[in-house]
């Protein structure tokens, strides 16, 4: 294995999951479902709780407290982006938030305004949008290649025209893994008009990106998923969020936090939301000098990068070992997160189960990508093994792995 750039031991100590008994000697690699919480994530979230659980933004001090400690989430996720506070949203799951904003398009659009969609995503990025169909909206879909699971960019310039709205694409697919050019994709977009919205729930595990650099007028992921709190973030470029109709109670229209969040937010889960971006200064500052970036968060992104390829490269070389089992995506770890899905013989939870018995955790389905499932030819209902792991995963834990599949793929 190639040298890690971050020293694993350094990392899983601001994890308490691995201090914690019942998980000793199991391998995490059901990381894409869910990652482990970072200790700035749950101190924070502790000390809300004990000190601050009261209505936020009020007159005493614990009100005032509780707000500012949601402010600073709002400040902080910002500026791990690379985007102003006014930006960033946050609500239950990158679902509901989703469901809410194709709601909003749904009264901003009109008939016979196109959208496009592709079959690479996770329902959330896709079926939502999908619906405005009975608006009388035309939904054009970005097909994926029926080989390789890959999203061409010449497929979508066949797609766009002056009728087009909107293009709502992953950053990386929660399947096929590899990473997807946004920033080309936004450039294509915005030349005819369209805004774009970026399904990142499946790359910001790896690394928060530059929102600046990549486009995107809507970007959207997991809290849970990067290390925090089950939230949902959504950063939405700030003209964008006020042309489109208020979905919050009508008298909360001309407050920008409230329109795209009908329900009440988890006070106590945006507050911790900071820790993720404490965390990732950690992650920068645990990087070795060869690692570099403008900043704190693209040092981290580069340095999460760096160790996942590392330790992707012997489990990818494997798996071409195996002539019966099918990868979905590249093999090549430097363009896929190490989120890496196979089509097997056996369903993939039955196969997820029998590798619980090596202390490995995986899981097994279609991880509601059923779209990108069928369109590789792939039963959902068959589904596939999925080995998602994160910088945290140590090489002996790769080994684990790889033992494992030899002792139980067929």
């Amino acid at each position: 294995m190639t040298a890690l750039p971050l020293d694993p031991a350094r990392i899983r100590a601001h994890f308490p999951a691995f201090a914690e008994p019942t998980l000793q000697g199991q391998a995490f690699f059901e990381n894409a479902g869910g990652a482990y919480t970072a200790r700035p994530v749950i101190d924070k979230l502790d000390h809300y709780y004990r000190a601050t659980k009261v209505q936020p933004y009020g007159v005493y001090p614990a009100s005032k407290a509780a707000g500012d400690a949601m402010a600073l989430s709002f400040d902080r996720m910002a500026q791990a982006l690379n985007v102003t506070s006014d930006w960033i949203h946050f609500g239950p799951s990158a679902s509901a938030n989703t469901y809410v904003l194709a709601q909003a398009f749904g009264g901003w659009l009109k008939p016979g305004d196109a959208i496009i969609v592709t079959n690479q995503d996770h329902e959330a990025n896709s079926g939502n949008w999908r619906r405005l169909a009975r608006l009388g909206i035309e939904v054009r879909e970005w097909g994926v290649d029926p080989q390789t699971g890959r999203l061409a960019l010449a497929d979508l310039d066949k797609l766009l025209d002056a009728k087009v709205r909107l293009v709502a694409a992953p950053h990386c697919s929660n399947i096929a893994g590899e990473i997807n050019d946004v920033a080309a994709i936004s450039a294509r977009a915005h030349a005819v008009g369209a805004v774009t919205a970026i399904d990142g729930v499946s790359y910001a595990p790896h690394g928060l990106p530059d929102l600046a650099a990549l486009g995107a007028d809507i970007y959207f992921f997991s809290a849970y998923k990067v290390y925090g709190p089950h939230q949902g973030v959504l950063a939405i470029r700030p003209e964008l969020a006020l042309a489109l109709p208020n979905q919050g109670h009508y008298f909360n229209d001309s407050k920008p936090r409230y329109r795209l969040t009908p329900a009440g937010p988890d006070h106590a889960q945006i507050a911790a939301s900071s820790g993720i971006v404490d965390y990732l200064e950690i992650i920068a500052d645990l990087a070795p000098a060869s690692i570099t970036g403008p900043d704190a968060f693209r040092r981290a992104n580069a340095a999460m990068r760096a160790q996942e390829t590392a330790l992707a490269m012997p489990l990818l070389d494997y798996l071409r070992g195996r002539n019966s089992v099918r990868l979905i995506g590249p093999d090549d770890p430097a363009v896929r997160a190490p989120t890496i899905a196979l089509a097997l013989s056996e369903p993939g939870a039955v196969v997820a189960a029998r590798l619980a018995h090596h202390g490995v955790m995986a899981a097994g389905g279609h991880f509601y990508a059923q779209r990108l499932l069928e369109a590789v030819g792939i039963d959902p209902n068959h589904g596939v093994l999925r080995l998602s792991f994160v910088h945290y995963t140590t090489p002996e834990e790769i080994t684990q792995l790889i033992a494992a599949l030899d002792a139980e793929l067929k």
